[in-house]
């Protein structure tokens, strides 16, 4: 008699209980609603997939941010990471905040000077300005940090065309004790290159030594090592006031402050992130201790993106389908993907139901919709028994996924921001197949018979639903 086949056993952990190694499992919360909003009317009224922001966080976290700064630097000024988030209403809050623009692109800088902010309150960075950009960026008075010296030669000859003596500062790299470093960025301390160029600035004749900037890395959860960072960019402001006579008219403190987002490499929760008030506090007492007392302190640029709008920002999905991988585990697909969620490859985001569904707690790989084995959001999450159907609210997404999103299988959807009365506005309407398409040129020679005609596609209305469930 033949045997009969072997059936691998599947094993099926079943979870039990309300607390882990860090205290109670947050993730069998649920998230009804968001800012008083049921999750249920957001999606109907708008669609899924589907950003939504809260102006109320965000406004509450600027303010933290600039009282902060304001009790430990007399002359501190925050200033918005356009790279961060550069949709123009969270933009335009930031500014109503009194922050200046960071942008590190024409195409940030244009976005800023569209969207209202004077010249001299844009903040330019970044590695790869062009001729065109620094012309601009020289007239409307913006302030300028050099990145290398070919930036600082081809801003002589803009001054030198224009008749007139701008102001240019430096991007300078430094050690500030974090791993690995990023160098890439401006000019290098320990080896002179900074002074040298300080040099070039100061005694060229052409242009006047402006403000000493230094981003020192990304998601930096020690705050001392903004404290070392800041004490080695005034001890620098220091030897070049020496050495040419001429003082920096600023220190900038670049990006990297965390938010509450959990790195895939961290064993804690992210929640348990340094607070702005500590990052403040490092830079403030080693400014104080780095003055002799009698000089007055230089003002102070701190450039802030992810720790302000990454706690903000929720993407709320669809579940599409439930089914059992080959190892037995739970998964699930859901209309959002890492086309939206780029920062899913780096971050455990927090993935919660926005209702109680009851039945056991369970182990589940979340997978998006596009029809790529690498579209994974979350390897192993507890939820609870989803159906197709099911609403869930993923955060912490408000910096870098709108930014870094991209048309890939899918069309970008709409984006709300709910207002401190509760009411939801469209900030960017779903997108539809001209916006893809619109740039396109298709030569004669190719185009189909009974090809439809370029504009037949209608837009839908601003506020209407950005996508049928």
């Amino acid at each position: 008699m033949a045997r009969p086949a072997y059936e691998k056993p599947t094993l099926v952990r079943n979870t039990i209980g309300l607390m882990n190694k860090a205290g109670r499992r947050a993730d069998l919360d649920e998230e009804s609603s968001l800012d008083g909003i049921p999750v249920t009317k957001l999606c109907a009224e708008f669609g899924s997939p589907l950003f939504v922001f809260s102006e109320r966080r965000l406004r509450a976290k600027i303010q933290e941010a600039k009282d902060a700064l304001a009790r430990r630097h007399p002359k501190a000024t925050l200033c918005w990471s356009y790279k961060t988030n550069y949709l123009d209403a969270i933009c335009a809050v930031h500014h109503q905040e009194g922050s200046l623009a960071e942008v590190v692109s024409g195409m940030e800088y244009e976005k800023a000077r569209r969207l209202g902010v004077p010249g001299d309150r844009i903040v330019f960075n970044g590695p790869a300005k062009t001729r065109t950009e620094l012309e601009r960026a020289v007239q409307e008075r913006a302030i300028v940090h050099a990145d290398h010296m070919e930036e600082i030669c081809l801003l002589e000859r803009i001054a030198a065309e224009r008749g007139e003596r701008p102001t240019v500062g430096l991007r300078v790299s430094l050690d500030a004790g974090v791993h690995p470093r990023w160098d890439r960025f401006g000019f290098n301390l320990e080896s002179g290159q900074a002074l040298q160029a300080a040099r070039r600035i100061a005694r060229g004749g052409r242009l006047n030594l402006g403000g000493l900037h230094t981003h020192i890395g990304t998601f930096i959860t020690e705050p001392a090592a903004y404290g070392r960072s800041a004490a080695t960019l005034a001890a620098f402001a220091g030897a070049v006031e020496k050495d040419t006579g001429a003082r920096p008219t600023h220190l900038d403190l670049g990006g990297g402050y965390a938010s509450t987002n959990t790195l895939g490499s961290q064993y804690h929760s992210g929640a348990l992130a340094p607070t702005f008030a500590e990052y403040a506090e490092a830079i403030g007492s080693a400014l104080v201790d780095a003055g002799d007392g009698t000089t007055p302190l230089l003002p102070l640029l701190v450039e802030a993106g992810r720790t302000l709008v990454d706690d903000c920002g929720t993407l709320l999905a669809t579940v599409l389908s439930v089914k059992r991988l080959g190892d037995g585990r739970r998964a699930i697909v859901i209309d959002a993907g890492v086309n939206l969620l780029f920062t899913a490859w780096w971050y455990r985001l927090n993935v919660v139901p926005a209702r109680n569904t009851g039945g056991f707690i369970e182990e589940t790989v979340v997978y998006g919709p596009l029809c790529m084995n690498i579209d994974c959001i979350r390897e192993s999450v507890a939820l609870p028994d989803l159906k197709p159907g099911d609403r869930l609210s993923i955060s912490p997404v408000g910096a870098y996924c709108v930014t870094q999103s991209m048309q890939f299988i899918h069309l970008r959807p709409a984006c709300v921001m709910i207002d401190p009365r509760g009411r939801a506005h469209v900030i960017r309407r779903a997108e539809v197949l001209e916006d893809l398409t619109g740039p396109e040129r298709l030569p004669e020679y190719l185009r189909l018979e009974g090809m439809r005609e370029p504009g037949a596609v209608r837009r839908p209305a601003e506020t209407g639903p950005a996508r049928r469930d």
